[in-house]
């Protein structure tokens, strides 16, 4: 039955350690280095990379950071990020009802899910979510930043920039609600190209100028919406980090760029970055 079912996890031992104290370890050594956000903003919504903890691990832990203050306070965190494996419509639920990494298994939020089902744009398949590393990579991050939480895991295929802010509306909740956007930048360029492009793109999110291409973020969709919306909600984009795998694991022939990013009340912010 779906209620009982468990999403295991597909990436372990590939994008992260399967070995749960290796991978404890790693996490908190990540989030030890991170830089520190020079601001105070407490975020509602976060933008975080998803390659492997090599690669991308230290831009995302820039962004979890954020959370350790407020970790009593977050219940619910909605994960939403691009089908990579397949192409889908819409937005696409697991019919699993928890999901799996070897630091334990993290429930979803069964209100939500049945809840979003009356949409005609979302649909429940296990397939899409079955071997997605985007969702996923986050999810140990968040079991050691956060304490007693539920997930809404989402993945989005091809869906208009208005939908998705319709759909992060309904899901926009209260202070125990994370958003949390998994994309990465541009792919496989050279180093420099790809940190002129990477700059453009964060550029157009920090004055919240949609649209993005798939070329620049394949998370475009996503931000797109998330854009729009924060327009809406008053919400304001802040710059945490941004860096490539050339920084991280050293290849500069040809890179993956990350950032991340935090969306917050203005009246929250102590400062802004300039990076």
């Amino acid at each position: 039955m779906a209620s009982a079912s468990i999403r295991p996890a597909a990436v372990a031992g590939f994008f992260y350690p399967d070995d749960p104290r290796v991978l404890q370890t790693q996490v908190a050594e990540m989030l030890a280095l991170a830089l520190p956000p020079e601001s105070s903003a407490t975020p509602k919504v976060l933008v975080v990379p998803h390659a492997g903890y090599i690669y991308s691990g230290p831009v995302a832990a820039t962004a979890y950071t954020l959370l350790e203050r407020i970790r009593h306070r977050i219940s619910r965190v909605v994960v939403i990020g691009p089908a990579h494996r397949m192409a889908v419509r819409g937005f696409v639920l697991p019919a699993a009802q928890a999901f799996a990494t070897p630091l334990g298994e993290i429930p979803l939020s069964r209100a939500d899910w049945l809840a979003m089902q009356a949409r005609p744009d979302v649909a429940i398949n296990d397939t899409p979510h079955a071997d997605e590393h985007c969702l996923e990579v986050q999810l140990p991050f968040l079991q050691s930043v956060l304490d007693k939480f539920e997930i809404v895991p989402i993945l989005v295929g091809d869906a208009p920039a208005e939908a998705v802010a319709a759909l992060l509306d309904d899901l926009w909740g209260g202070n125990e609600t994370l958003i949390l956007i998994s994309s990465d930048l541009s792919h496989y360029t050279p180093y420099e190209r790809a940190r002129q492009t990477d700059r453009a793109t964060v550029g157009q999110i920090l004055r919240g100028a949609p649209p993005l291409n798939h070329d620049q973020a394949c998370g475009a969709t996503v931000l797109n919406g998330i854009m729009l919306l924060a327009a809406r909600r008053g919400l304001e984009a802040q710059l945490l980090d941004l860096r490539n795998s050339g920084d991280t694991a050293g290849d500069r022939s040809s890179v993956v760029g990350y950032s991340s990013l935090a969306f917050s009340e203005p009246a929250a912010h102590a400062g802004k970055l300039t990076h």
